[in-house]
């Protein structure tokens, strides 16, 4: 019987609304988790991720966020788009065609739990987990509306607290610094949230 031919890794890169980051956008699964996410701010912090590691080297690179199927680089101003994005798109490609690991263990989550509140399902992953129906019903509108945007843009939310009517959440990947960022979390993510959670007055991005 003939084993199957696996396919080989393709990587395409997509703009984002950051200025200073390029997703890298991959034909298959990176990382096999559900819902894991990592993001890297310094070439400090890539013990246990080879990959990441690896994009340090390049001496342009700022950032890295990975999460299911692609990888977002933040660069740094010295440099355009033009001039790296084939040289990065190409390293990418051939380092996963040639095996390379992606990351060994992902980085700890600062993740709060609380067993008071036992209703949580999978795709609360990398939220605070809800301690009451109004936090619960907040991540599940930023799962179902929010997200796959947000994603689709080389970022990733995550719900963080909610106190006083102020819903406060973390930023990463591209919308990480992203100057529309702002703008998107102010007329698009608080409307969405105070017309369909009752209580909520208020969306604020946590400093990283």
């Amino acid at each position: 019987m003939e084993t199957p031919t696996q396919l080989p890794f393709i990587i395409y890169a997509e703009s984002t609304p950051n200025p200073a980051t390029m997703k890298f956008v991959a034909n298959k699964y990176l990382l096999q988790a559900e819902g894991a996410t990592a993001e890297y701010k310094s070439a400090a912090d890539t013990a246990d991720a080879p990959l990441p590691a690896r994009l340090f080297q390049f001496p342009f690179v700022k950032g890295v966020f990975v999460t299911a199927n692609f990888i977002t680089v933040t660069k740094s101003d010295v440099v355009l788009w033009d001039d790296i994005i084939l040289e990065l798109r190409e390293f990418i490609r051939d380092y996963l065609n040639k095996g390379g690991a992606v990351i060994n263990n992902l980085p700890e989550q600062k993740v709060h739990t609380d067993s008071s509140f036992k209703e949580t399902t999978s795709v609360f992953t990398e939220h605070t987990a809800p301690q009451s129906e109004t936090e619960h019903k907040i991540v599940e509108v930023l799962e179902q509306y929010v997200r796959p945007a947000v994603e689709s843009d080389g970022g990733l939310i995550t719900f963080r607290s909610f106190e006083n009517g102020t819903v406060t959440v973390q930023l990463k990947g591209s919308c990480s610094g992203c100057p529309s960022s702002t703008v998107t979390l102010k007329s698009g993510i608080e409307a969405l949230l105070r017309r369909m959670v009752p209580g909520v007055k208020e969306v604020v991005a946590e400093s990283l």
